[in-house]
């Protein structure tokens, strides 16, 4: 999609759908023991909780997919505005010599993303936020040509360029902090930035710095949630306008639902994360009864290898975390029930806000998309991968309309 007009009455469309319905897909339903629109939608909580595990599981994956869903919100109207072209035929594999030393996914990942990269005459390559110069290694083996590579982190600059030297590879690692304000001076018309999942104020400073410089953008967007900003500010004119019209507000947590799908993971993962949200619910039913406060307290995330044996363990941690005395007799065993209840409960809830997952996401990238038309781009926005290599598939390709 690279009409800039398209592009604008798509995002204003979105902008009013997510507006309207911010009331349901705001609450985050584990805070809530009584979602707070339940009341205003009670057939809608019902039909929710009514859900059978198959037809959960296949909503959760599918979400606009014979949705129970579409007797109360436009299903079919989302799923069509979030419908994006992939962008040129998918690539050839490349030679399995270039994955040495990159991860299986993030190879396939690299080799998805390769092709939707387009040189220019004269342009080099330039890897922004580049890690240990995957991206940045294959790009100098496709064009050849010196590829910079910059990237804040002293350790993996180091392994970035003894990598780089010992494939004999034209890759200049440089170390930059690209939110400082000189590393727009990277940037110039005969640069061709790259960016594979660049997170938050990082790709956000990339599409800042390349409009101003006029350089060409290749650009994987993720984890929009990672700023600085507690509340959302739009870059472009089209996303702004009509955010002010309709009372749109995102918050930092709620940019945070665009990015919640993740690839399925192994059975084992999946378990421990099953147990570990219902031991947080039922803790949570614990702690409002401790308090006397029928409010959700947050709890330190603790790595699935660090969490204790039991649930009456965890819960001890827990109260430890936020000053809490726990006292005697406690029904640890209906306590524990209660949680996993409860995890039920929230899952089919949760099921309303995956509708609007990919349509808060389809909406930011327009935003990038949108802030570039604005700045004379010629902007195409499209997938260059299936969701099951990465959910996050989106592509913004941008270049100054004169060149």
């Amino acid at each position: 999609m690279s009409d800039s007009p398209s592009l604008a009455r798509r995002l204003a469309r979105l902008t009013e759908l997510l507006a309207r319905h911010q009331p349901l897909w705001r609450p985050e339903p584990f805070q809530h023991l009584v979602p707070p629109w339940a009341e205003a939608f009670p057939d809608l909580q019902a039909a929710l909780l009514a859900l059978g595990e198959e037809r959960l599981a296949r909503l959760q994956a599918e979400p606009f997919v014979d949705s129970p869903l579409a007797e109360w919100l436009p299903v079919a109207e989302l799923e069509a505005l979030c419908a994006l072209p992939e962008l040129a035929p998918r690539p050839e594999p490349l030679p399995e010599a270039w994955a040495q030393h990159v991860g299986g996914r993030k190879w396939r990942q690299i080799e998805a993303f390769l092709p939707r990269v387009r040189l220019a005459p004269g342009q080099a390559a330039l890897e922004w936020c580049a890690g240990k110069g995957h991206l940045a290694r294959t790009l100098a083996r496709r064009h050849g040509g010196e590829v910079l590579a910059l990237e804040w982190d002293p350790a993996l600059c180091a392994a970035g360029e003894a990598l780089a030297q010992a494939q004999g590879l034209a890759v200049r690692p440089v170390r930059q902090d690209v939110m400082a304000p000189e590393a727009a001076r990277w940037l110039t018309r005969a640069t061709h930035a790259c960016a594979l999942h660049a997170c938050g104020d990082l790709h956000r400073r990339l599409l800042e710095a390349a409009a101003t410089a006029g350089s060409a953008v290749t650009l994987a967007p993720c984890c929009y949630q990672r700023t600085a900003a507690a509340e959302y500010r739009p870059l472009s004119r089209a996303a702004g306008v009509p955010m002010a019209e309709h009372g749109l507000a995102l918050s930092r947590d709620d940019l945070a639902l665009a990015v919640q799908e993740t690839v399925t993971a192994p059975r084992g993962v999946r378990r421990q994360r099953r147990r570990a949200g219902a031991w947080r619910l039922g803790f949570d039913r614990l702690q409002r009864e401790l308090r006397g406060v029928d409010a959700y307290l947050p709890v330190p995330s603790l790595a699935y290898g660090r969490m204790p044996g039991c649930f009456a363990g965890f819960c001890r941690w827990a109260a430890a975390q936020k000053g809490l005395s726990l006292p005697a007799g406690l029904d640890w065993a209906a306590l524990e029930a209660e949680g996993w209840r409860r995890q039920a409960e929230v899952a089919r809830l949760e099921a309303l806000r995956h509708l609007f997952r990919r349509p808060l996401e389809v909406w930011l990238a327009l935003d990038r998309a949108a802030f570039l038309a604005e700045a004379g781009y010629a902007v195409e926005l499209g997938t260059f991968c299936p969701r099951e290599l990465t959910p996050r598939n989106l592509l913004i390709r941008g270049r100054p309309a004169s060149c």
